[in-house]
Order: C-alpha cells, then structure tokens, then sequence
C-alpha cells in the first residue's frame, strides 16, 4: 500500500459527517457499517468523556514522549498533558483536532501516512479504541509505527475483545443506519492473536485486558550499538509540530 492510497483512504474518515456531529454533540448512536449490513457500535460517549481507569492505566506504561495516532476527541492526550508529559495527538478528523485542543492538549489534522513531526524519535506510539484498524492493512500500519517510533520504542495498541482479522470496507453511519452515511473505506478489526500475528520483527512486550478492553504492547528492536549513543531529544519532538503549524489564525494544522 503506497503511502499516498494510505493517505486518501486515512481521509475517508475525515469526509464521515456523522462521525463530525457526534464528535461535537458528545454522543451517538454512531456506528461502522460493514458493506453486507452488520454494524459495530462505536463509543463516543466514552471517547468525549475524560480518561477512565482502564484508560490511566495504559498511559500509565507509557515512556517518554507519546504519540497518540487517532487521537479522536483527544481524552488521552488532555490527560497525558494535564500529567506534564509530552504527547501530541494526530487525527484526519478535523472535529477531533478541534475538540483535542479545547481540552489543553497539542493535535494535527494529518494522517499517519503523511510525513510527521519527530519521525523515528517517538518514545511510545498509541493506537487505543480500534485505531489498529486505520487503512485496512494492518501489516502496513505497524511498519509506518516501527518508522514513527525510536529504537526500542513502544507500540500500545488496544486489540478487539473478540478473536477477530478482517479487512474490510466500512462506513461511518448515524442511528438511521441507512442515512447520512460517510464515504466507504478500508477498515481492519484484529484481536490481539492476529495483531502478534502481523507484527512480525516487532519483540512482544505483554498483552492484557481490563474493563473489558484488550490491549497488547509491542517494542522495535533498539539498533543502538553503543551505550553512550545520544538520548532522544524529547522537547524537540513536541515543539517541531509548532513550526508545522504555519496558520497562526487556525488551531488546526492543514493536512
């Protein structure tokens, strides 16, 4: 998958008006609907919500300087914030970005496939509420992780709670179900057997669940080779997407 087809397909999502509106209402019902009819109810109420327990105990495992890739509303990256640490969050949503900075934290309407600021010096890279799923290749996603994180770095990503691999075409739709449907795109849903299975040359670094949830934690391999190698320049991550940024009249950058 080329890194432009992953861009467009990552835009769809952007495109899905009734994910916008519920975003900004704080509610649903909004659900993803597979092309033979089958719904998946999506979790708004508790994505607007502040972070839950299950939540503060993934960023809990996080190290050093966080990515948040589908930052969604942004609950994860206010509450990393409001700890002090440095996190960005990106989506391709530009009601997400919006509501993201409204709580505090630092968010770019930009897709994981376009180019990203600190690339390869990411200390820890989510991929919480499904978001294993973003592009509908799964196998292409952790590679653009791997790319995205330092060596050594960690992947927490939270895994269907079902024993689940698909790929298919999915739209973003209201309680209708049939009307006001988003633009179709390609979507992954992979339980935690499949995600080990796809992270091939990724070392495992432990699987859990809790409220129901599912999550597994992945590290790339540390290519350093000499122990005095310079550590990753933290503040330096995070302030680089400020010089992204270059319209000072909207909080939210230009994909």
């Amino acid at each position: 998958m080329s890194g432009t087809s992953a861009t467009a397909r990552g835009a769809a999502w952007a495109a899905a008006d009734p994910y916008a509106s519920a975003l900004r209402a704080g509610r649903g019902p909004l659900f993803l609907r597979r092309t033979d009819g089958w719904l998946l109810p999506l979790e708004v109420e508790r994505w607007c919500a502040e972070a839950d327990a299950v939540d503060r105990a993934v960023l809990e495992r996080c190290e050093g300087a966080v990515l948040d890739v589908g930052c969604g509303p942004g609950r994860l990256v206010a509450e990393l914030a409001a700890r002090g640490r440095p996190v960005l969050g990106i989506d391709v949503s530009e009601a997400a970005v919006e509501h993201t900075l409204r709580l505090g934290g630092q968010a770019l309407r930009r897709s994981v496939f376009e180019p990203l600021p600190g690339e390869g010096r990411w200390d820890t890279v989510l991929l919480m509420d499904g978001n294993v799923g973003i592009g509908g290749d799964p196998g292409a996603l952790l590679d653009r992780m791997a790319q995205l994180l330092r060596p050594g770095g960690l992947l927490i990503a939270e895994t269907s709670a079902v024993d689940v691999d698909e790929c298919v075409r999915v739209a973003v739709v209201g309680p209708t179900g049939t009307r006001g449907a988003g633009e179709a795109f390609p979507w992954a849903r992979l339980g935690t057997r499949a995600l080990l299975r796809y992270a091939r040359g990724w070392e495992r670094a432990g699987q859990w669940t809790a409220g129901g949830r599912c999550f597994a934690a992945l590290r790339t391999h540390d290519r350093s080779t000499s122990s005095s190698a310079e550590p990753p320049n933290r503040t330096a991550v995070i302030s680089s997407q400020r010089a992204r940024n270059t319209s000072p009249g909207s909080p939210v950058a230009e994909r």
